[in-house]
């Protein structure tokens, strides 16, 4: 579909279709949404993954420790955002990061922090989007890594006591080596899922202010479902396949090369 030119013409009357080889991936490089909208998606992909993994691995680390009481509840309380509608916790989170009567800017001025239009200001609602998401999100990734830790054999640990190992060490020789298939797929899921960024900007911002929101998913919507280019929608769908396509397999090679040295 993406070497043509289907539009809402074409499916009226499918004589109307015709094949434009490479010219819709010529017109989208020429684009400056699209290379915005990459520009987003990319900057909420470096600066998310890292955050929702290491809050993943972190919480797991704490819920699999015997420092937590009642661990099956935290599990649970922890999980439930992603399970829960998304747009129903955008409601509460578009309260929350309200100008005016939101608990966040509230929580600022009681330290002399002028309030902050999160969702109103281009340089702020990325970032509002980013801790939404990863509030909505991180959950996934706890429950898969403490199935890992819970996977560890104990007798690992209490060989490693006996050489003196220290927690630290501890950490680094027996848990990080034994995790790291499972970190190597949390890696690969998180950034395709990441790269998907659609749902949040679409329910939050709808894109703005100034297009800041506009992710690649979010530009493909549009093209195909408000503008009717289906043909240059699938062009968009296709390069974004190819891009994390190459990344995993990247990320693939490098887990297979760290495994063997």
């Amino acid at each position: 579909m993406s070497l043509t030119d289907f539009d809402i013409y074409a499916l009226a009357d499918g004589r109307n279709l015709r094949l434009v080889g490479l010219h819709n991936y010529a017109q989208l490089l020429q684009t400056p949404l699209f290379w915005q909208a990459f520009g987003n998606t990319l900057y909420f992909v470096v600066v998310g993954v890292p955050l929702s993994i290491t809050i993943s691995f972190g919480t797991a680390l704490l819920l699999h420790s015997k420092l937590v009481k009642f661990p099956a509840f935290f599990r649970t309380a922890l999980f439930a955002p992603v399970v829960t509608t998304l747009v129903a916790v955008a409601v509460i989170w578009r309260y929350l990061f309200h100008p005016h009567y939101g608990w966040l800017n509230y929580t600022l001025s009681r330290i002399g922090i002028a309030p902050i239009d999160w969702l109103g200001d281009p340089h702020w609602a990325m970032p509002a989007i980013i801790v939404f998401a990863v509030w909505k999100n991180f959950g996934y990734n706890m429950i898969i890594l403490l199935a890992g830790l819970q996977s560890i054999p104990e007798q690992l640990y209490e060989a490693a006591r006996i050489d003196g190992a220290s927690m630290w060490r501890q950490f680094r020789h027996v848990t990080l080596p034994m995790l790291a298939p499972i970190v190597t797929m949390v890696n690969i899921l998180t950034i395709a899922g990441y790269f998907q960024l659609f749902a949040e900007p679409y329910v939050m911002t709808q894109g703005g202010p100034l297009q800041s929101t506009v992710s690649v998913l979010y530009f493909m919507y549009e093209e195909g479902f408000k503008w009717w280019n289906l043909g240059s929608a699938s062009a968009v769908a296709f390069v974004l396949f190819l891009f994390i396509f190459g990344l995993t397999a990247l990320q693939l090679r490098l887990a297979r090369w760290q495994s063997a040295a």
